[in-house]
């Protein structure tokens, strides 16, 4: 029997990157991989307080293989940015990985935002990545990439 299946879904393989700040507008990208459900599972969170997110509001955004190379081409210096948009009757999100060249800021900045077609409004959170984390998220995405394909 594959316990991957059966396990519960926050003891899943998860990589978050935590960027609280103090001016409380910092956030958390997490990456959680499901191999049950074929796919990679990004979930983002908006600071609420002193390294404190606000999980109960949390946007999701599901990524497939597609989803998974657009983000790894820029990690690995192919293209500067990745744009991926999803469309569904509630809402519409967007991820994006940008490559950044200016030497005084973060070398990434990732962001996943959400707007709900009812009232339009628009969540977002952003976090500058390091390089170190870079190397770490890239490293994660292909080996989801294995386990999806079960290479």
């Amino acid at each position: 029997m594959n316990t991957e299946t059966t396990l519960d879904p926050q003891r899943l393989p998860q990589l978050p990157i935590y960027k609280p700040n103090s001016r409380g507008t910092g956030g958390v990208i997490r990456f959680g991989l499901n191999p049950a459900k074929s796919a990679l599972f990004v979930d983002a969170a908006p600071q609420t307080g002193d390294k404190q997110f606000d999980w109960e509001r949390k946007l999701t955004m599901k990524w497939s293989l597609t989803d998974i190379g657009a983000a790894l081409s820029v990690l690995q210096g192919r293209q500067s940015e990745a744009k991926l948009f999803h469309q569904s009757e509630k809402s519409n999100s967007a991820f994006e990985i940008v490559e950044r060249t200016d030497p005084d800021r973060a070398p990434y900045l990732l962001s996943l935002s959400r707007q709900d077609a009812a009232d339009k409004s628009v969540r977002k959170v952003a976090i500058p990545v390091t390089h170190a984390e870079a190397a770490t998220l890239e490293a994660a995405l292909r080996a989801a990439i294995a386990r999806l394909l079960a290479w």
